[in-house]
């Protein structure tokens, strides 16, 4: 019989030695991948109780952060991209941000921009600067360890001074993409769901950290929900569509559990989500050959329908929104799918 958990097990377990992190293999670290890599060696570890997807789920963590965070070795600068000595980088390894580890150098002030090839060359997303906050997140509270959720929320302050900033007419935007010391962006434009991401992620990372640790994100809070007022959410690219359920769910969750209080928001995204899935659905992406598909961005929406479902059953026991007969109508009608 099938069993979808056994079938995680051999695809991580493959992904682990890989990429270099139970084998000798020279480790392949790339933000993205290893952020979900470490959700899911927890969730196995969760289910199985099995030491040895905590163990590779910390060991990827470490590893990410001494190939990430710091200079790639075709760079002439060295060590941490903080800028501090080995010692103090080992003690605060994310707070210079991380790299996304592609495989060409960042493009140098004096090059000209390619499009083609930006997407090929180094630098720093926030994007995927968030996702590894959500994972270290997650490896605090499985673990207790409290250090997880300091480097979460130092990278969250890094990143954040670092991607967003004010346009001349006072509007507070963010860069989507910068150099890898964060000095210069390198696309300046905005990622349609960062502010977002990073909102909804940064109210995570706060909504339980104790209040005398000594790091505070409510400033940081407070301008990307200012950021995410009258946004148009909506999207035909199923990563993002299924990225903006996700935001739901958790957005529900957050709601319900007391840690924020913005309705319209909730609304919002799940009025947005509705119209992006059948968006992605017009575009026919799923009649195309498996050639011209891209995996990551249909699995991306597969979670979201996933969380769709908890979603509803959160929506529906939750004092603050069982009421609200939108909402809830909203996040029936995304069960369908």
């Amino acid at each position: 019989m099938y069993d979808p958990v056994n079938f995680s097990e051999d695809i991580m377990l493959e992904f682990a030695h890989e990429t270099g992190i139970s084998s000798n293999l020279k480790p392949k670290r790339y933000l993205w991948t290893d952020a979900f890599a470490v959700c899911n060696f927890i969730e196995l570890y969760r289910r199985r109780r099995n030491e040895t997807f905590l163990n590779l789920a910390l060991k990827l963590v470490d590893q990410v952060h001494f190939v990430l965070g710091r200079h790639r070795e075709d760079d002439h600068r060295r060590g941490w991209i903080s800028g501090l000595s080995d010692d103090e980088g080992f003690k605060h390894p994310t707070i210079g941000g991380l790299r996304i580890g592609k495989p060409l150098p960042e493009r140098r002030p004096d090059e000209p921009f390619n499009e083609a090839l930006e997407w090929e060359r180094d630098g720093q997303y926030y994007h995927y600067l968030v996702k590894w906050m959500h994972a270290l997140n997650r490896i605090s509270l499985i673990t207790g360890d409290l250090k997880y959720k300091v480097w979460a929320i130092e990278l969250a302050k890094t990143a954040h001074k670092a991607f967003v900033y004010t346009a001349p007419d006072g509007r507070r935007c963010m860069y989507w993409k910068m150099s890898i010391d964060l000095s210069r962006p390198l696309i300046p434009s905005m990622g349609l769901h960062d502010p977002l991401d990073g909102l909804i992620t940064y109210l995570e990372l706060w909504s339980d950290a104790p209040r005398d640790m000594g790091l505070s994100l409510e400033r940081e809070i407070g301008e990307l929900d200012e950021i995410c007022k009258d946004m148009d959410w909506t999207t035909d690219d199923p990563l993002g569509a299924g990225g903006l359920l996700w935001s739901a769910y958790t957005l529900t969750k957050l709601i319900a559990e007391g840690y924020y209080n913005n309705l319209n928001l909730l609304a919002d995204i799940l009025n947005a989500s509705l119209i992006s899935v059948e968006l992605c659905l017009a575009t026919g992406f799923l009649r195309l050959p498996a050639s011209l598909r891209l995996a990551f961005r249909e699995l991306g929406l597969s979670i979201g329908l996933k969380a769709a479902e908890r979603m509803l059953n959160l929506a529906k026991k939750s004092k603050a929104l069982s009421y609200k007969d939108d909402i809830i109508n909203n996040a029936q009608s995304l069960t369908h799918y």
